[in-house]
């Protein structure tokens, strides 16, 4: 197993919610990544950030780990959820708040409201 693929295992076991993206929650480098960071932002739920942009292995690493050919990717309690299309498609349909729900992860139900209210 290279290291890549073993870092990524630990991150994913070791948090519940993790976003590999290009940049950071903060400053995210992709129009694709800043979405679904955006949205994870102002759902106000805690997640691990990974900039693939930082290490070529790990970006090439996350797509053959998941067998997914792009980035952002999202996990949830060490689960691939999907990438940009699939989370916009579940924050719209309210499966994300299933999803996070299930887990046990914590979120702001309001701010999941608001956020389909403005896209309806």
């Amino acid at each position: 197993m290279s290291d890549a693929s073993t870092q990524i295992k630990d991150t994913v076991a070791s948090n519940d919610v993790v976003l590999f993206m290009k940049g950071t929650k903060e400053m995210p480098q992709c129009g694709f990544s800043s979405r679904v960071a955006g949205v994870l932002n102002y759902m106000g739920v805690n997640f691990a950030d990974v900039n693939v942009l930082a290490d070529e292995t790990l970006r090439q690493g996350i797509k053959d780990f998941s067998d997914w050919p792009t980035i952002p990717q999202l996990y949830v309690k060490g689960e691939f959820v999907g990438g940009c299309d699939i989370i916009t498609e579940m924050t719209m349909s309210g499966e994300l708040d299933t999803l996070f729900t299930e887990n046990g992860v914590e979120f702001d139900k309001d701010a999941a409201e608001k956020i389909r209210e403005a896209n309806a």
